[in-house]
Order: C-alpha cells, then structure tokens, then sequence
C-alpha cells in the first residue's frame, strides 16, 4: 500500500522542528534555508500555521515566526491538519461523513479505522520527539 504525505504536510512538519530547534523568532527565509523548502510555499505554510494558532509572527528587525505551544505538546498530526486539513479522506470527504448505501457499512469502518490509527501514530509523534530524532 502507498501511503502518500504531501510535500506540504512535510514542509510544515519540517519548518515546525526547525522552529523549535532555534527556540527565538526566527525568519521565514532562514527556515526556508535551513530546511531546504522553497519560500514562497513557506510562506503560505507558515500562514496556515498561524491561522491554527500553531506559530505566531512578528514583523521587524527582531521579528520572526516562533512556536506558540511547547513543542512537547505539539504533534505531528495537529502540525499536518492545520496545512492540509484532515489527514484521511475518502473523495475528500472525512470517513465519519460518508454515506454508504446499505450493506457496505464494513467499508465505512475499515477507513474510520485507518482515521483512528492514522491519528494514533502521528498524534503519538511529537515535535520535541523530531528535535531530539526520537520518533518511532
């Protein structure tokens, strides 16, 4: 089975560590460097993240982008759902939204199921655990 993670989900779990790795406001083209994504897409990450409430900006000379939460507190998943919205879909619709006609229930739950482990897995994965290469 292919498993496939947007270069969105892992540019903002990428900008997210290397937000806090540094711990300071930090700027969106040193993010950019550092982690080798193309800024203007940044850009755009980072404005997800903020409207999540994710990271917070402040513009000038000692401005930046900084991590809100702890990044003990931040998981891989909240950081994915805030760039892409949720992170299992069927048709783009959420698995506890589908409408089956009678007698494919069973498929219905087998995608809430893949939801349930899904989240499982990357909401056991914190930021602080990618910072210190501590994930599994």
């Amino acid at each position: 089975m292919t498993v496939h993670v947007p270069a969105k989900a892992d540019y903002g779990v990428r900008a997210a560590v290397e937000l806090a790795r540094r711990g300071e406001p930090t700027k969106c083209r040193d993010v950019a460097h550092a982690q080798d994504i193309p800024l203007k897409f940044l850009v755009n990450i980072l404005s997800d993240l903020r409207r999540a409430r994710i990271v917070r900006s402040q513009r000038g000379a000692e401005g930046g982008y900084w991590l809100v939460r702890e990044a003990n507190k931040l998981t891989v998943a909240e950081v994915m759902e805030a760039v892409m919205g949720p992170l299992t879909t069927v048709g783009g619709a959420p698995p506890e939204a589908l409408d089956y006609p009678p007698g494919n229930e069973a498929l219905a739950r087998v995608w809430a199921a893949l939801d349930t482990r899904t989240q499982a897995v990357l909401g056991g994965v914190t930021i602080a655990d990618l910072v210190r290469g501590d994930a599994s």
